[in-house]
Protein backbone atom coordinates (compact mmCIF):
# COMPACT_ATOMS: atom_id res chain seq x y z
CA UNK A 1 0.00 0.00 0.00
CA UNK A 2 1.15 3.31 -0.81
CA UNK A 3 1.10 6.59 2.12
CA UNK A 4 2.36 9.75 2.48
CA UNK A 5 0.72 10.62 5.96
CA UNK A 6 -2.19 8.60 6.22
CA UNK A 7 -1.25 5.69 9.03
CA UNK A 8 -0.14 1.89 6.84
CA UNK A 9 -1.55 -0.87 9.24
CA UNK A 10 -0.48 -4.07 8.69
CA UNK A 11 -1.66 -7.31 10.40
CA UNK A 12 -1.12 -10.71 10.59
CA UNK A 13 -2.14 -13.80 12.09
CA UNK A 14 0.36 -16.06 12.85
CA UNK A 15 -1.62 -19.62 13.31
CA UNK A 16 -3.67 -19.26 9.98
CA UNK A 17 -1.50 -17.67 8.10
CA UNK A 18 -2.91 -14.94 6.94
CA UNK A 19 -1.94 -11.00 6.44
CA UNK A 20 -3.77 -7.94 5.77
CA UNK A 21 -2.89 -3.88 4.85
CA UNK A 22 -5.22 -1.22 6.57
CA UNK A 23 -4.77 2.58 4.60
CA UNK A 24 -6.28 4.45 7.33
CA UNK A 25 -6.56 8.40 6.69
CA UNK A 26 -8.93 10.46 8.60
CA UNK A 27 -11.93 9.48 6.54
CA UNK A 28 -10.99 5.85 6.54
CA UNK A 29 -10.30 5.89 10.27
CA UNK A 30 -13.99 7.35 10.80
CA UNK A 31 -15.49 4.36 8.46
CA UNK A 32 -13.87 2.28 11.13
CA UNK A 33 -11.93 0.31 8.32
CA UNK A 34 -9.31 -1.08 10.95
CA UNK A 35 -12.04 -2.28 12.86
CA UNK A 36 -13.97 -4.00 9.29
CA UNK A 37 -10.42 -5.30 8.33
CA UNK A 38 -10.08 -7.51 11.74
CA UNK A 39 -13.89 -8.79 10.97
CA UNK A 40 -13.49 -9.65 7.62
CA UNK A 41 -9.84 -11.70 9.09
CA UNK A 42 -12.34 -13.41 11.26
CA UNK A 43 -14.64 -14.61 8.28
CA UNK A 44 -12.31 -15.44 5.77
CA UNK A 45 -9.45 -16.89 7.83
CA UNK A 46 -11.04 -17.75 10.56
CA UNK A 47 -8.89 -15.75 12.50
CA UNK A 48 -8.64 -15.14 16.33
CA UNK A 49 -8.46 -11.85 17.07
CA UNK A 50 -6.57 -12.16 20.29
CA UNK A 51 -3.86 -13.99 18.06
CA UNK A 52 -3.45 -11.05 15.53
CA UNK A 53 -0.12 -9.06 15.48
CA UNK A 54 -0.61 -5.86 14.23
CA UNK A 55 1.84 -2.58 13.37
CA UNK A 56 1.16 0.93 12.87
CA UNK A 57 3.79 2.60 10.10
CA UNK A 58 5.20 6.26 10.35
CA UNK A 59 2.30 8.54 9.40
CA UNK A 60 1.19 12.16 10.32
CA UNK A 61 0.72 12.33 13.89
CA UNK A 62 -1.63 14.19 16.63
CA UNK A 63 1.74 17.11 16.27
CA UNK A 64 1.19 18.31 12.85
CA UNK A 65 -1.98 16.84 12.20
CA UNK A 66 -4.39 19.53 12.12
CA UNK A 67 -8.10 19.16 11.17
CA UNK A 68 -11.56 21.07 10.86
CA UNK A 69 -14.07 20.96 13.33
CA UNK A 70 -16.24 18.89 10.21
CA UNK A 71 -13.68 16.20 11.04
CA UNK A 72 -14.10 16.08 15.11
CA UNK A 73 -17.69 16.39 14.81
CA UNK A 74 -17.96 13.45 12.41
CA UNK A 75 -15.80 11.46 14.59
CA UNK A 76 -18.29 12.66 17.88
CA UNK A 77 -21.10 11.15 15.64
CA UNK A 78 -19.73 8.15 15.48
CA UNK A 79 -17.26 6.91 18.43
CA UNK A 80 -18.78 7.13 22.07
CA UNK A 81 -14.91 8.43 23.26
CA UNK A 82 -14.38 10.45 20.48
CA UNK A 83 -12.99 13.30 22.70
CA UNK A 84 -9.56 11.25 23.46
CA UNK A 85 -9.20 11.38 19.82
CA UNK A 86 -8.23 14.84 19.33
CA UNK A 87 -5.74 17.46 20.79
CA UNK A 88 -6.65 21.08 21.16
CA UNK A 89 -3.73 23.43 20.47
CA UNK A 90 -3.43 27.24 20.95
CA UNK A 91 -2.05 29.31 17.90
CA UNK A 92 1.66 29.70 17.38
CA UNK A 93 0.88 33.49 18.30
CA UNK A 94 -0.98 32.43 21.48
CA UNK A 95 2.18 30.38 22.60
CA UNK A 96 4.34 33.48 22.03
CA UNK A 97 2.82 36.19 23.87
CA UNK A 98 5.07 38.75 23.30
CA UNK A 99 4.65 39.08 19.67
CA UNK A 100 1.58 40.85 21.04
CA UNK A 101 3.44 43.39 23.27
CA UNK A 102 3.98 46.20 20.87
CA UNK A 103 0.31 47.35 20.83
CA UNK A 104 1.24 50.02 18.95
CA UNK A 105 1.75 48.82 16.11
CA UNK A 106 -1.08 46.88 16.17
CA UNK A 107 -3.72 47.67 13.31
CA UNK A 108 -6.81 46.60 15.67
CA UNK A 109 -8.52 49.38 17.09
CA UNK A 110 -7.49 50.10 20.90
CA UNK A 111 -9.19 47.02 23.60
CA UNK A 112 -10.00 44.67 20.37
CA UNK A 113 -6.76 42.41 20.47
CA UNK A 114 -7.95 39.22 18.70
CA UNK A 115 -7.88 36.08 20.92
CA UNK A 116 -6.50 33.37 19.10
CA UNK A 117 -8.41 30.88 18.03
CA UNK A 118 -7.45 26.82 19.08
CA UNK A 119 -6.70 24.22 16.73
CA UNK A 120 -7.64 20.95 17.05
CA UNK A 121 -5.39 17.86 15.90
CA UNK A 122 -6.55 14.17 15.35
CA UNK A 123 -4.65 11.28 16.81
CA UNK A 124 -4.90 8.69 14.27
CA UNK A 125 -2.49 6.40 16.11
CA UNK A 126 -5.28 6.82 19.07
CA UNK A 127 -8.22 6.00 16.65
CA UNK A 128 -6.33 2.99 15.85
CA UNK A 129 -5.55 1.38 18.63
CA UNK A 130 -8.81 1.87 20.12
CA UNK A 131 -10.38 0.14 16.89
CA UNK A 132 -7.94 -2.71 17.47
CA UNK A 133 -8.65 -2.80 20.85
CA UNK A 134 -12.85 -2.96 20.21
CA UNK A 135 -11.87 -5.89 17.27
CA UNK A 136 -10.38 -7.70 20.25
CA UNK A 137 -6.77 -7.46 19.86
CA UNK A 138 -4.54 -7.56 22.47
CA UNK A 139 -2.55 -4.32 23.78
CA UNK A 140 0.53 -5.78 23.90
CA UNK A 141 0.43 -7.09 20.40
CA UNK A 142 -0.06 -3.93 18.41
CA UNK A 143 3.32 -2.02 17.53
CA UNK A 144 3.83 1.30 16.89
CA UNK A 145 6.67 2.93 14.89
CA UNK A 146 6.42 6.55 16.39
CA UNK A 147 7.49 8.63 13.28
CA UNK A 148 5.29 11.93 12.41
CA UNK A 149 5.59 12.19 8.60
CA UNK A 150 4.96 15.63 8.79
CA UNK A 151 8.06 16.20 11.50
CA UNK A 152 10.34 13.80 9.47
CA UNK A 153 10.15 15.12 5.45
CA UNK A 154 14.12 13.91 5.36
CA UNK A 155 12.59 10.46 6.03
CA UNK A 156 9.41 10.15 4.71
CA UNK A 157 7.12 11.91 2.60
CA UNK A 158 3.91 14.34 3.96
CA UNK A 159 1.17 14.86 1.59
CA UNK A 160 0.16 17.32 3.70
CA UNK A 161 3.55 19.62 4.52
CA UNK A 162 4.79 19.06 0.68
CA UNK A 163 2.11 18.71 -1.16
CA UNK A 164 0.15 16.73 -3.90
CA UNK A 165 3.46 15.95 -5.68
CA UNK A 166 5.25 14.45 -3.00
CA UNK A 167 6.13 10.80 -3.54
CA UNK A 168 4.60 8.11 -1.81
CA UNK A 169 5.96 5.36 1.21
CA UNK A 170 4.89 1.37 0.86
CA UNK A 171 3.76 -0.48 3.37
CA UNK A 172 4.22 -4.26 2.58
CA UNK A 173 3.67 -7.28 4.48
CA UNK A 174 3.62 -10.94 3.33
CA UNK A 175 4.34 -14.60 3.94
CA UNK A 176 6.88 -16.98 2.89
CA UNK A 177 5.48 -20.60 1.55
CA UNK A 178 5.42 -23.15 4.44
CA UNK A 179 8.85 -24.64 3.17
CA UNK A 180 10.12 -21.28 3.35
CA UNK A 181 11.18 -18.27 1.04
Amino acid sequence: MRTADCLPVLLVDPKRRAVAAVHAGWRGALARIIEKTVGEMRRVFDSEPQSLLAVLGPSIRVCCYEVGQEVEEAFQGRFPHAEKFFRKRPEASASHPDRHSLSLLDMRPPGHNAVPKPSTHLDLVAVARDQLQAAGLVPRRVATVDFCTACRTDLFYSYRLEGSGVGRMIAVIGICPPKGC
